[in-house]
């Protein structure tokens, strides 16, 4: 499950970043109104999580480029709880709306609720990219259960595996770049001499693939790494 977080503040986009993707989702971050437009239009979200005290151009400017354009489930989190803003959004095609201060677990629920109404309706957050289970050849993941097989094996992940794995899995033929992954996953800037996306691949592929002929998690010299089904 991918979502576009677009907020200003930088601790409270860290705090949501940091929460989602501890639960499974891959997260990514625009700062401002112009950015967070570019992103959700040209790249490929389940949910977004949008402020409206926005630089550049407001929330309610970015929703209705957005509703214009694609069909993607979207919660309105903002500091201003007048009826008047709460309806304005709502009108302009916001699908939910949450007010600052908030708890993350609600922030949560509420979008779980969006995407299971998404997939209920086939459309919105439910669009193709949105499913619980994540599928490449034998390998299976459930990331409602949290759970990994592969040929009808389970394969018992830690944390982190289990966030690497769902990340590979949701742009499985893409090369992504340690940077990429150590921001996503552990939510830091990557250092040239720390060797923990490595690592943290290295016991992946030990549980992954070594048990099985297969070979799905593959390295790309001087680029990265990427899960895909082997060139026959």
């Amino acid at each position: 499950m991918r979502v576009l977080v677009v907020e200003d503040e930088p601790k409270l986009a860290g705090y949501i970043r940091k929460g989602l993707t501890e639960n499974g989702y891959v997260v990514d971050v625009a700062q401002d109104g112009i950015d967070g437009r570019h992103l959700a239009l040209h790249g490929e979200y389940d949910l977004i999580v949008l402020d409206v005290m926005l630089p550049g151009i407001d929330g309610f400017g970015v929703l209705k480029a957005i509703k214009a354009e694609k069909d993607i489930a979207v919660l309105m989190l903002t500091a201003r709880d007048e009826v008047e803003d709460r309806v304005r959004g709502l009108q302009e095609g916001a699908d939910d709306y949450l007010v600052k201060p908030f708890a993350f677990s609600e922030l949560l629920a509420r979008l779980t609720a969006l995407r299971r109404r998404g997939v209920r309706s086939g459309s919105g957050a439910g669009g193709p990219h949105d499913t619980t289970t994540l599928t490449l050849g034998d390998l299976q993941l459930d990331l409602a259960r949290r759970k990994v097989s592969r040929g009808g094996k389970a394969i018992e992940l830690t944390n982190k595996e289990f966030l690497l794995l769902s990340l590979l899995m949701r742009r499985r033929g893409e090369v992504l770049s340690r940077t990429t992954l150590a921001e996503q996953v552990w939510d830091m800037n990557f250092d040239s001499d720390t060797n923990v996306v490595d690592v943290a691949v290295r016991r992946l592929r030990a549980k992954l693939d070594d048990p099985f002929d297969t070979k799905l998690l593959r390295t790309v010299r001087g680029m990265g790494y990427v899960l895909e089904m082997p060139q026959p």
